[in-house]
């Protein structure tokens, strides 16, 4: 799961990055899950995503 932050950046939350579908920048970035509920977050979208490739990245070492 990976961390971020609600858009007033005063409370931040776990999101499981298996169920992210697509991110959309409108400008803020909105994360759509599976079953259609979008989630608005503070991070940009490259943020995010890079967010998802370091913990792939630390799941990918933890097990190999």
């Amino acid at each position: 799961m990976i961390k971020v932050s609600r858009l007033n950046k005063t409370e931040t939350f776990w999101v499981n990055e298996d169920k992210i579908e697509f991110i959309e920048v409108t400008p803020d970035t909105i994360l759509t899950l599976e079953g259609g509920k979008k989630v608005p977050v503070a991070e940009s979208a490259e943020d995010v995503v890079n967010m998802i490739i370091q913990r792939k990245r630390d799941i990918f070492i933890r097990y190999s």
